[in-house]
């Protein structure tokens, strides 16, 4: 589950060697907050059953978490310009484990105190990612930022595809478990587990306040520049932004309803406890896609990848809204394969040229991440309205859109096309 950044970097000349240690750093974050974002694949179906509530209201967990990257995104590119990278991933940090100590008492209050507690998580998030992927892309030749980001974001994939089956194993009960839990139980169940997620990010907090980063600074651009007459001076960020948006709102919900997809009775029937290792499968697809476009988007174009792997995405999902059963199944989980580059791709194909003009790029392409919050809730409605398995058309539709943008500039970086 990944995302851009808003702050603006001047890249620095580092050597390659240089470069190794900045990577793992970021790549220690991606595995974090791609841990903390797919547990929500968990939780929604959880707060469902505990909360009765339908498809729309569940949504409202993405609906807060990701409506969190259009609020926090500015301010936040505001106080890293302000405090830095070290500082801002540190506060940001701090922040994020603010959000998972209020599991706790939302546990023991209701289902409003839950939709703070993400909300909350979602800021800290924000505040760690707003500098990590430009940061990435200046680490090395802007011909292949796209394959860098795609191998950190590999972690970020590792991160997803342990969640689901670990919050599986210690929060779902049913399929996992016979002991009958009442709803009282079902809501503490993740007290521990949150709180222990607190301690780590606590724990990580100490570990970036004392350890040694290169500093980043920030280009000098002029911050009251019309960040709408940016979008419209160059095509390829504003459908960039586009792309975003229907991308991470695409995957999302495609994560969010994995679980009550899988126990429809006319796909697989499956308990929700045993359903989340499934999603762990759908993550771990777009962990394998990436280590795998690593190597592959060194010779083949961004664009052409892009576009190749979106038709299949849509494909896959065709098969699961008429099919059923095994085949219904696993077809919407191998969606999660040809995830796995897009969001890389697009945020380096978006920002592609821009120069003095990359932050404010990042920063529209940070916002567009609602995406997240719009979509899932778009589906969620689908759902109650019409069932369930036709409401893939939603995300469908968002990958129609991405293979449009990828044929369009699948030239980009091969000066067949000029942006």
């Amino acid at each position: 589950m990944e995302h851009v950044a808003s702050a603006t970097l001047r890249p620095h000349d580092h050597t390659q060697g240089g470069n190794t240690v900045p990577l793992v750093i970021i790549t220690l974050l991606f595995f974090m907050w791609g841990l903390l974002t797919s547990l929500n694949d968990v939780l929604i179906p959880h707060l469902k059953s505990i909360y009765t509530l339908n498809y729309v209201q569940a949504m409202l967990v993405q609906f807060c978490f990701f409506g969190a990257y259009f609020i926090v995104s500015l301010p936040a590119g505001m106080l890293i310009k302000k405090i830095g990278y070290q500082r801002g991933a540190v506060s940001g940090l701090v922040l994020a484990a603010a959000g998972c100590a209020l599991f706790f008492p939302a546990s023991m209050s209701g289902y409003a105190l839950f939709l703070l507690a993400f909300f909350v998580l979602a800021s800290g998030i924000t505040i760690l990612q707003v500098a990590a992927n430009p940061y990435v892309t200046v680490l090395g030749a802007p011909a292949t930022a796209s394959s860098r980001l795609t191998l950190t974001q590999a972690f970020n994939s590792l991160g997803t595809t342990i969640a689901p089956a670990l919050g599986g194993m210690l929060i779902l009960s049913e399929g996992v478990t016979n002991v009958v839990r009442t709803k009282a139980e079902e809501a503490a169940a993740v007290q521990g587990p949150y709180l222990a997620l607190a301690g780590a990010l606590l724990a990580l907090a100490l570990l970036f306040a004392l350890v040694r980063l290169p500093k980043i600074s920030h280009a000098d651009d002029d911050v009251a520049t019309s960040v709408v007459t940016g979008v419209l001076a160059h095509r390829h960020l504003l459908l960039g932004a586009i792309g975003i948006f229907l991308y991470v709102g695409g995957e999302v919900s495609i994560g969010s309803f994995l679980i009550n997809f899988l126990g429809d009775a006319n796909v697989a029937s499956l308990p929700a406890g045993v359903a989340a290792h499934y999603v762990s499968y759908y993550w771990g697809g777009a962990m394998i896609g990436r280590f795998i476009g690593f190597a592959v988007m060194r010779y083949v174009s961004p664009g052409k990848a892009l576009a190749f792997n979106s038709a299949a995405s849509i494909i896959l999902i065709l098969v699961a809204i008429f099919g059923h059963g095994q085949l219904a199944m696993w077809s919407i989980i191998a969606v999660g394969l040809f995830n796995s580059i897009m969001f890389p791709t697009i945020f380096s194909m978006a920002l592609h040229k821009l120069g003095k003009q990359t932050g404010q790029g990042s920063g529209i392409l940070c916002m567009a991440i609602v995406g997240g919050a719009l979509v899932p809730f778009a589906q969620g409605l689908l759902a109650d309205t019409i069932g369930l398995q036709w409401s893939f058309f939603v995300p469908a539709a968002c990958y129609t859109f991405i293979l449009y943008f990828g044929l369009k500039y699948a030239g980009m970086y091969n000066n067949k096309e000029t942006v």
